[in-house]
């Protein structure tokens, strides 16, 4: 488990990060989001003991980062942004090296786990600096999880990828996920979709938004509904429950989209009114924004608060 409580990190005047709270629980796969700038990577590398914060605590396993650095190390993998690998060493030795360098017992077992985990097993003669991109950050993943880590920080795991190597990547990253505790910090919101159950969102060093994706879908779309109807009922009668907009009339079916001003949970008034008409109801749905949308409006909301700040 990972606790980062209050966490501030300044650069003389500058603040990177200011009062960051977050957790991210046993077996969970967490994304961690933001635009350039925002504090992702400062706040990995403060996680990993590579960065002092200014103020805050930061546990792992209850472990304090700053008063027990290498204990919280040895239950960490870290794939930086970026990973630095050796080119001139195969794939092998560059793994014996990681190996030896984190005190790895069963050497030999490791290897042969990781090898398969990772699916690298056909290049460990190549050189490094022969690999593809693919390869390359498949060995970075295999020196992260080598010493079996509970826990894994990844930075950017897809960056420079082609859409089968991210696909492969993906996958990777959800069967590690299925046994460890994982942060993710990615640029790629659909990749976030498809391996992380919860998302914390950072702006200006800030946290925006901390939630399960689809709690933070139907929360911030405030509470609009798709409608679909036949009978004898005009949309703007449907104004009472808020704005409406026409989608679609044709052959006699309607189809409308509703948005209510507080945002509230309209649907069984909206059934009702519509069964008091006499109109048929086809069908009714809440309408949930993507992640791409509510990451836009959070982070461009947050730059016009603080603009007018």
């Amino acid at each position: 488990m990972i606790e980062v409580v209050n966490l501030t990190k300044h650069y003389g005047h500058i603040k990177a990060l200011e009062d960051v709270t977050f957790m991210v629980r046993p077996q969970e796969v967490v994304g961690f989001l933001g635009p350039n700038g925002a504090g992702k990577t400062t706040t990995m590398q403060i996680i990993t003991g590579y960065l002092n914060p200014t103020s805050g605590t930061v546990l792992v396993d209850e472990l304090d980062v700053r008063k027990d650095p290498w204990k919280v190390k040895k239950r960490l993998g870290y794939l930086p942004e970026n990973a630095p690998l050796y080119d001139d060493l195969t794939v092998y030795d560059f793994l014996c090296f990681v190996a030896d360098v984190r005190g790895v017992t069963e050497k030999t077992k490791a290897l042969r786990q990781t090898v398969e985990l990772c699916g690298i097993g056909d290049v460990l003669t190549q050189s490094i600096g022969t690999l593809s991109k693919g390869y390359r950050q498949r060995v970075a993943i295999a020196q992260a999880v080598l010493h079996n880590p509970p826990i894994l920080i990844l930075d950017e795991p897809t960056t420079g990828l082609d859409p089968l190597q991210i696909d492969e990547i993906r996958q990777l990253i959800r069967q590690l996920g299925s046994e460890k505790t994982v942060l993710l910090s990615t640029h790629i919101l659909p990749e976030v979709e498809q391996t992380c159950s919860r998302v914390v969102v950072i702006n200006r060093g800030r946290i925006v938004a901390d939630s399960p994706i689809e709690t933070l879908k139907t929360e911030l779309s405030g509470g609009t509904v798709v409608v679909q109807y036949r009978g004898d009922l005009e949309p703007d009668q449907l104004n009472r429950f808020g704005r409406v907009e026409v989608l679609s009339r044709e052959d006699g079916t309607i189809s409308v989209r509703i948005t209510p001003e507080k945002g509230n949970d309209i649907r069984e008034d909206i059934y009702r009114f519509i069964k008091s008409q006499d109109v048929i109801l086809l069908e009714m749905y809440s309408e949930k924004r993507t992640l791409e949308e509510i990451f836009r409006e959070l982070t461009v909301r947050e730059d016009e608060v603080q603009g007018t700040a």
